[in-house]
């Protein structure tokens, strides 16, 4: 997300870090000097300042829903951590030593053109990643979901996938959604999608009208 803001000359609210090639030994200096582990299982530490460093990792779906992943770090490259993300444009990371960003997923290119495109077809093993989607484009309004994302979103939707997701969870997103730019257009595409009525099947949604 820094990047992704960086690039598109917005003010970053935070930085998340990747650590690559970390072995055991690393990760017990992280905890002596005050890092705070995410989870008993989960490679995500929380440095002394509040900012996040994860080990690059590889997640295999292994069950329904949100959860269910089994999750690899030993040998897993800066690439392959960023195959798993969800969008190009959330697929691009600065090295701070060499000044240069790596984006071996043409998440600028999508940037520049104004486009929400899914990584790969990892997508589809996170059914939040569809309100995540929705979510994205409630505050970029003026992007567009790439016509492939699109079709692989409303295949998850009708595949049961986002069943699964916990009540939570969904709040959380929504409650996020509703502090974009354009909180409508993220109701809009869950309707659009036939997803609104999964998760919010109180919510009647006959038309929504969005400022050209």
């Amino acid at each position: 997300g820094y990047c992704r803001d960086k690039l598109l000359g917005l003010t970053p609210k935070d930085r998340d870090f990747v650590i690559v090639g970390a072995n055991e030994w690393d990760i017990k200096q992280l905890i002596l000097q005050g890092y705070q582990q995410v989870g008993a299982d989960f490679p995500v530490f929380i440095s002394p300042q509040g900012e996040e460093y994860a080990l690059a990792r590889l997640e295999r779906k292994t069950g329904l829903g949100y959860d269910g992943f089994d999750v690899k770090t030993k040998n897993v490259t800066l690439e392959q951590d960023l195959s798993r993300r969800d969008l190009t444009i959330n697929a691009i990371a600065f090295d701070q030593a060499k000044r240069i960003y790596i984006d071996p997923y043409n998440g600028q290119e999508d940037l520049k053109n104004k486009v929400l495109r899914h990584v790969s077809p990892a997508f589809k093993e996170d059914p939040l990643r569809v309100l995540r989607l929705a979510r994205f484009s409630a505050r970029y309004s003026d992007f567009k979901v790439h016509p492939d994302t699109d079709k692989m979103v409303k295949e998850m939707v009708l595949g049961g996938e986002i069943n699964h997701l916990t009540k939570e969870r969904v709040y959380v997103e929504f409650e996020k959604a509703c502090t974009e730019n354009s909180p409508s257009i993220f109701f809009k595409y869950l309707n659009d999608i036939q997803a609104l009525k999964v998760l919010l099947p109180e919510f009647k949604c006959t038309q929504i009208n969005q400022k050209k």
